[in-house]
């Protein structure tokens, strides 16, 4: 397993793939940075108007909490789709070149084997949410500094620097399981399909949907509280005044039971289907 895994991670590092999706997520992050540099002054005017003749703000609210705060809510799509197409590509491009059929020729565990992709793809999800974060901190604390937060989540909720500090953190370290969860999807859906188009298509759909019907509210239980696509925001409330622990746990605890279960769903498929 362990050979496997490496072997993985080596054919992962050595595609051009791998390092287009890196550069395309660190430019989606200077977009950000630059749009928010020269338009979130005027929308912080806006939303604090009134207040500012009642409050006391520590330094400038455009500072780098906000700017990696605007980060954390620009990426949650763009940043699974290219790791959903990455992830996908550890199956689909073996079966197209045909190297599938070779490597099941040898005597390896079809388990072991595709379990290799799931957990590379897993490691994969992490290293990037760790680029991610580091370099939007690095970049972000540089440039704007720090100060208090200032958050819109139906309303305004203000943090102060520290404070703010920590709930990124734990903002980025909660989200990295809705990531996590793609990536397992994506290669799923690439074994279910093969295809490496389809693959993509296929995924990317499914990431649509997730995100159209997380704002869907249809007064069902099961699917408002229990539903996948309902458990993608669990970051966003470390951003509420009163943090409801219980809540964030459950839902965690839920969503990494939904990726074991995808990831169980294409064990099985690939163990049963023939790899021609």
């Amino acid at each position: 397993m362990k050979t496997l895994i490496q072997a993985e991670l080596y054919k992962l590092m050595h595609q051009r793939m791998t390092y287009f999706a890196l550069a395309a997520i660190l430019v989606i992050e200077g977009i950000v940075l630059v749009s928010a540099y020269f338009q979130g002054s005027a929308i912080l005017d806006i939303l604090l108007d009134n207040l500012r003749e009642s409050f006391y703000f520590q330094g400038t609210l455009l500072n780098g909490h906000l700017m990696v705060y605007l980060i954390l809510n620009s990426l949650w799509f763009h940043l699974p789709l290219i790791l959903m197409i990455v992830s996908a590509g550890l199956f689909t491009t073996e079966h197209k070149e045909r190297t599938l059929q070779m490597m099941m020729q040898q005597p390896i565990s079809k388990t072991h084997f595709i379990i290799s992709k799931y957990l590379v793809a897993v490691v994969f999800s992490l290293v990037v949410i760790v680029l991610l974060m580091v370099s939007s901190m690095m970049i972000s604390y540089s440039l704007f500094g720090t100060g208090d937060l200032v958050v819109y989540l139906g309303t305004l909720n203000f943090f102060q620097s520290a404070e703010a500090f920590e709930r990124i953190v734990l903002a980025y370290l909660c989200g990295s399981l809705t990531v996590i969860f793609f990536s397992v999807v994506s290669v799923t859906l690439a074994i279910w399909v093969r295809d490496t188009t389809i693959a993509w298509i296929v995924s990317a759909f499914f990431l649509i949907i997730s995100n159209l019907l997380l704002k869907v509210d249809l007064g069902i239980d099961w699917f408002d509280n229990y539903f996948f696509v309902k458990l993608n925001d669990t970051w966003q409330l470390l951003f509420n005044t009163e943090i409801d622990w219980s809540h964030i746990y459950f839902n965690n605890a839920l969503l990494v039971t939904y990726t074991v279960l995808f990831m169980f769903i294409g064990v099985m498929i690939f163990r049963r289907r023939d790899v021609a």
